[in-house]
């Protein structure tokens, strides 16, 4: 058994080749040989988001906070929220990240095939993105205040 501590392993930002805007990874786990999955926590800042890219052998999303949005090429730009699964075929082109104005945690986890978990392609312009102009149909997701009922955490509400 091999536990890897919280904190224990330095987060680093996300590469301006392969983001926009303010990205936060923080490394959770890379199984040893034979096995090949790998996975880090993804904290966007609003606006920010990947570049297109896709995984060889697929890629599941967790999303753990905030609001964001998921497309895949030639889809239409999907909302994502805490519990949300996503899942991405192998060879998928998409792109995923944070609302224009909410910040977006998620848990990605792939595998990797002869040493590579992605493929980073051309960076997502705010027009393919949703960001400018904005979208009246997609404005982004906000956190309430305060519980909708007594004893529930705050929710994420839509507009």
């Amino acid at each position: 058994m091999e536990i890897k501590r919280s904190g224990s392993q330095p987060s680093r930002k996300g590469p301006k080749e392969y983001f926009t805007g303010a990205v936060r990874i923080d490394p959770l786990f890379e199984a040893a040989d034979p096995a090949r999955v790998v996975g880090a926590s993804v904290t966007f800042e609003p606006g920010a988001r990947t570049a297109w890219h896709t995984h060889p052998l697929g890629q599941t999303l967790i999303v753990t906070f905030g609001c964001g949005w998921a497309q895949c090429w030639g889809g239409p730009i999907e909302e994502i929220r805490p519990g949300d699964v996503i899942w991405f075929s192998p060879g998928e082109k998409h792109w995923h990240g944070a609302t224009p104005t909410t910040a977006m945690t998620h848990t990605a986890i792939q595998e990797q095939l002869d040493g590579k978990a992605v493929d980073w392609m051309e960076q997502v312009s705010d027009e393919q993105s949703g960001v400018m102009p904005p979208r009246p149909d997609a404005s982004g997701c906000e956190l309430t205040s305060k519980p909708i009922n007594p004893g529930d955490e705050p929710m994420i509400s839509l507009p």
